[in-house]
């Protein structure tokens, strides 16, 4: 029963379309934050990389079977995150069945989503992702790994990852307000170079999920 599970999982994530979508969680965090973001990455990538995204992304709750639809799913906030029971098991189903999770903490969000992404993976350990890994590669090469957007508490931008068979599954990124850079320029009045490297960064990770 269980593979044929997978291999109907498989089959899911082979046939679903370039459409991306944001997580509604519970808890009281803003997951509705960023509105702009998403759909200026998906214009960004389908202008510069190729892809033939749906240009404007959907809301899946993460116990929702919809969440198998989509190939990336996007988080982001500045507080508090609570996955229920059935959100765990449906995540974890999701990540090992060729899903991709995205988390941007927004500031505030990481003293709780911590705790959540270990309930999904009790028996693995988020790991600092180093320079060198394809996700700083290509199509843009970012040689000192994840770029400062914005700047908080003087600590540098890091990207954490869950890997499941040498595959990165869960990118957590901190410390670096990546989703505020793809916001409309009024927004945060980044100057054009500050958002165009947010923008890209955002391709490498779309790129390497439609390529991994």
């Amino acid at each position: 029963m269980k593979k044929r599970y997978l291999i109907l999982l498989l089959i899911s994530f082979a046939s679903f379309s370039q459409e991306i979508a944001l997580v509604k969680y519970s808890g009281g965090g803003d997951w509705y934050a960023n509105p702009t973001s998403l759909p200026n990455l998906i214009r960004f990538c389908n202008s510069n990389i190729n892809t033939t995204i749906t240009p404007k992304p959907t809301t899946v709750e993460p116990g929702s079977p919809d969440l198998f639809s989509y190939p990336f799913v996007h988080m982001t906030g500045h507080g508090n995150v609570v996955f229920s029971p059935s959100d765990v098991e449906n995540l974890r189903k999701y990540l090992k069945g060729g899903g991709f999770l995205h988390i941007d903490d927004n500031y505030g969000m990481d003293e709780y989503i911590r705790k959540e992404i270990k309930k999904i993976f009790p028996d693995k350990a988020l790991v600092e992702i180093p320079a060198t890994h394809a996700i700083f590669q290509k199509p843009f090469l970012f040689a000192n790994g994840l770029p400062k957007i914005h700047e908080h508490d003087g600590k540098r931008p890091q990207a954490f990852g869950i890997f499941i068979n040498n595959r990165l599954v869960l990118l957590y990124t901190y410390e670096c307000d990546l989703g505020d850079g793809w916001e409309d320029a009024e927004v945060h009045n980044d100057p054009l170079p500050v958002r165009e490297k947010a923008l890209k960064m955002g391709a490498n990770i779309i790129n390497y999920i439609f390529n991994n």
